[in-house]
């Protein structure tokens, strides 16, 4: 049993350990993740869902330190390959960002300069961060467009952002991330305000990147949909915390948080006569609610035992826990 412990540790690639942060505003701090404690191991899918405004995008952004001048991380720790990555300096930091982790932006649409061309913008982050240049740098991008699957890789790096479409331009933000040969992509949203069609196919490509390279992926989305087909594991945030996690096959089959399930039951389902919804509403930042954040809202509440104490984590498996008082 201690052997096996010592193996699942070491599979580990990114560990957020207790994770507290927040906003100043106007002279106040108002808390808006509570210790969250989120892993990624080699090679995995970890898909982060949750309503918006849960804090999604602000955890995944800590692990960048691309966080407002507002925010501050009050407790944790955020450890890659055996650091602390909060107590980098600034000049160790900008090698890890784009080169070890690289990020995939919420918006294709607005991520790239409309005044230079896209094999400008992605031979700019291989010169930066491999050290490559000329000839070799050339060969590298067109490398990387060629695995995103983009036609004619070599003219389409003369092309300028307003010439791509939004899925050719999410791709073109996907091997800027190739690229550097990341260890860790975090990809935010990235299948905003794309069709179908085109999720289908960026999706299949960062499944591929995981596969064929090993590249671990943290995915952020409130689509279940694209969760149920490409996740390897599954965190539920809700008001700044992680309320549930389980593989995929332990999320969508035995789902035991409140909040997991009713996300589940609020999907679609062409049996329905009638959508379900979630009552009430997520509590702000300035909301200071005690024991269990969902109980609002939750149609289980007990009473006390919900409002007044933080609820306990509880274990159904190896890779299966929820915190909730009335399971």
């Amino acid at each position: 049993m201690f052997l096996c412990n010592i193996i699942i540790v070491m599979q580990n690639i990114l560990e957020i350990k207790n994770l507290h942060l927040g906003f100043k505003n106007d002279n106040k701090f108002f808390e808006a993740v509570h210790g969250v404690n989120f892993d990624l191991k080699k090679g995995e899918l970890h898909a982060l869902v949750g309503e918006s405004g849960c804090g999604k995008s602000v955890t995944a952004m800590s692990i960048l330190k691309l966080l407002p001048k507002t925010a501050r991380i009050t407790q944790g720790e955020i450890i890659y390959n055996g650091k602390n990555i909060l107590n980098l300096p600034n000049s160790q930091m900008n090698k890890i960002r784009g080169e070890k982790i690289s990020l995939i932006p919420q918006d294709p649409m607005t991520s790239l300069n409309p005044l230079y061309t896209v094999g400008n913008q992605i031979l700019e982050v291989i010169k930066l961060h491999k050290n490559l240049y000329g000839s070799e740098a050339e060969k590298k991008a067109v490398e990387a467009f060629e695995l995103v699957k983009i036609p004619d890789a070599k003219n389409r790096l003369k092309s300028y952002p307003h010439e791509f479409s939004g899925g050719m331009k999410q791709r073109a933000i996907i091997a800027m991330a190739l690229a550097c040969d990341s260890e860790i992509i975090i990809a935010d949203e990235p299948t905003t305000a794309l069709d179908v069609t085109i999720q289908a196919q960026i999706m299949n490509i960062l499944a591929d990147i995981k596969k064929e390279k090993g590249t671990s992926i943290i995915l952020i989305t409130h689509d279940l949909a694209l969760v149920s087909e490409n996740a390897d594991r599954i965190s539920v945030m809700y008001a700044g915390e992680i309320v549930e996690e389980g593989n995929n096959e332990e999320f969508f089959s035995t789902p035991q948080h409140p909040y997991t399930k009713a996300l589940l039951n609020s999907l679609p389902d062409t049996e329905k006569n009638v959508l379900e919804t979630i009552s009430g509403k997520p509590p702000t930042l300035e909301e200071n609610i005690s024991g269990c954040r969902f109980h609002p809202r939750c149609k289980y509440c007990e009473g006390a035992i919900c409002t007044e104490n933080l609820p306990p984590v509880k274990e159904f498996s190896q890779t299966h826990f929820a915190r909730c008082a009335v399971l």
